[in-house]
């Protein structure tokens, strides 16, 4: 690993109007498009490859290869889908980076479409975050007017168009197939695999579905070299990401650091933990990921550290809490998402996600049942690996590892209620000493 901090999709955001199609050209956006237009598609997609740059939106697949499964034999258009649908609790890298410099993101799709062999493109956003949808569609036709999207782009004779989609505030449309389905106007539930959306995807034709920081990412790597992006994080797990730190430290942020960085060293670079604060547990991928606690304060943070630890590095949503915090009414508020979000499509999640709330409620007030422990695990093992999709899988995760290192905190839960073990105005007092 080199410099602690790598500054690329982030560089610019401090910059006066970044998201404008001016303040981007300045600082050498859209100078590499017309050249990267003029490449064999394969050897974009092998430049990718090359890079190593894996799916920053959570399963952490190389995207070039990811790209390389679209059939080259099918007469139906070929589509790119940006999966914008931030809404893993915790997560929040793909929102600043839209809203600071939009055409980081623009470029990266015209760049991926090329390599594809799409000539148009849908950025899916989450319906909520309007400001963004705002943003996106300005940046948008700044590229139109620019010659920058359309037909004949730069005189290169490529064709792209893009579309700006925003959702209606769906988690599970975060799910690439429910996000097929909401983008083609039906209400967002998973689809049966196979046939994968590269082979049969939108209007059942070859599609490549990747996260923003992934698409954002492929114009440093045409730029700067696929040598280069490679040398940056851990043997397997190359390149930069965004790391989002959170909870009970004292500045809060983005920190865009190459892979294999430590807990501990973004927490320093987030000026530490508030005065008295002893970590207990943090998620290293957002709240789907099963927990870890301060013994994983020095395991590098890329896909197989993080995996050999028996969790998952996800999207990097890194939310910290320390000992003023009860597990269990944090699990019980990440159920509470979770049975809400759920589409309803599988009985696993619909209806198990709804018991392990009823449970977790029990104990978080003191009320707990002698084998409410052994039932939440039994609730989640029937979830575990036979839910329709990884919002059930997800939902389960917190849970087992939240018993699995803080087993006592449940078994208070059969007396006590956690607002007296654990008093919430501790948890939510910042810039203020702790009490011990």
């Amino acid at each position: 690993m080199t410099d602690t901090l790598t500054p690329v999709l982030t560089a610019d955001w401090g910059t006066d109007r970044a998201w404008t199609l001016e303040a981007y050209r300045a600082s050498g956006g859209y100078d590499a498009l017309e050249s990267t237009l003029q490449m064999a598609p394969a050897d974009l997609v092998t430049l990718v490859k090359d890079s190593g740059l894996r799916g920053r939106g959570g399963a952490g697949f190389p995207t070039g290869m990811k790209w390389s499964f679209i059939p080259k034999d099918n007469p139906n258009p070929t589509y790119l889908v940006v999966n914008a649908d931030e809404s893993e609790p915790g997560t929040c890298k793909d929102t600043p980076l839209m809203m600071a410099t939009p055409h980081t993101l623009i470029e990266g799709v015209i760049m991926s479409a090329h390599a594809i062999g799409a000539k148009v493109a849908f950025i899916y956003v989450r319906g909520e975050i309007l400001h963004v949808v705002r943003r996106l569609r300005a940046a948008c036709r700044e590229a139109y007017e620019a010659g920058l999207l359309g037909q004949d782009i730069l005189g290169t004779g490529a064709n792209i168009d893009l579309v700006i989609h925003a959702g209606a505030g769906a988690y599970i449309c975060g799910e690439e197939t429910a996000l097929l389905d909401s983008l083609e106007g039906r209400r967002g539930q998973p689809r049966l695999r196979p046939p994968f959306p590269a082979v049969e995807g939108l209007y059942a034709s070859p599609t490549v579905i990747n996260n923003v920081e992934s698409i954002a990412s492929v114009p440093a790597i045409v730029r700067e070299g696929h040598e280069w992006f490679a040398g940056l994080g851990t043997e397997k797990s190359n390149g930069f990401v965004i790391y989002s730190l959170s909870g009970h430290v004292l500045t809060p942020g983005q920190f865009e650091a190459p892979l294999g960085i430590t807990l501990r060293e973004l927490i320093d670079l987030g000026g530490g933990m508030r005065e008295g604060s002893e970590l207990k547990f943090w998620t290293p991928g957002g709240s789907s990921t099963p927990l870890l606690t301060a013994e994983h304060l020095d395991m590098p943070l890329d896909y197989e550290s993080v995996g050999e630890a028996g969790s998952m590095l996800g999207t990097r949503a890194l939310q910290i809490f320390d000992q003023t915090t009860s597990v269990v009414r944090c699990v019980l508020r990440w159920t509470e998402f979770y049975k809400h979000e759920s589409c309803g499509k599988c009985t696993p999640c619909r209806e198990g996600t709804y018991w392990l709330v009823q449970v977790l409620e029990r104990l978080d007030n003191g009320e707990g049942k002698d084998g409410d422990i052994e039932l939440l695990v039994d609730l989640c093992e029937n979830i575990l690996g036979r839910s329709f999709c990884a919002l059930g899988d997800g939902a389960t995760s917190p849970i087992t590892s939240a018993i699995q290192y803080f087993r006592e905190e449940f078994e208070s839960g059969m007396h006590t209620p956690s607002a007296e073990l654990f008093p919430p105005a501790a948890s939510t007092l910042f810039g203020q000493e702790v009490s011990a």
